[in-house]
């Protein structure tokens, strides 16, 4: 796949939390300066539920219905036998 036709939206960093703290201090750098404590947890927590939104909605890296598919149990597939008795 040429590079420029891959999705936009990738995690750029292995870590979760650390993409997270970058999130809310790049958002944090934009306002400068909060009024009081209650502005800070506001923007915190709007930037939490966007995040909770992106995760529920995008798709997942490993899907649950294929899952359940490899964890099915076989139909009465019986392995072969071999034979203990001399020929």
């Amino acid at each position: 796949m040429p590079r420029s036709a891959r999705p936009i939206s990738r995690i750029h960093s292995t870590n979760s939390l650390e993409r997270l703290n970058k999130d809310v201090k790049r958002r944090a750098d934009v306002v400068g300066i909060f009024p009081n404590e209650g502005a800070i947890i506001r923007l915190i927590g709007a930037v939490l539920l966007e995040v909770n939104d992106e995760w529920q909605t995008q798709n997942r890296y490993m899907q649950t219905e294929p899952m359940a598919e490899l964890m099915a149990p076989a139909i009465d597939v019986q392995p072969p036998q071999i034979a203990t008795e001399a020929a």
